[in-house]
């Protein structure tokens, strides 16, 4: 469930980083922006990796 939510997050993140570029904003927050999108890519995949 919160994989999804994550994977989610990712997404408006990226459609976010898109948009800012469109907007020709500072790079740096670009930048945040992807990064932010692979750290929630990256946990949504640790949540999904068995317990063991």
């Amino acid at each position: 469930m919160w994989s999804i939510v994550l994977m989610g997050l990712a997404g408006l993140l990226i459609g976010g980083a898109l948009s800012f570029r469109q907007q020709k904003s500072p790079r740096w927050v670009q930048i945040v922006f992807y990064i932010l999108a692979g750290m929630s890519l990256l946990a949504a995949y640790l949540l999904t990796l068995p317990s063991a």
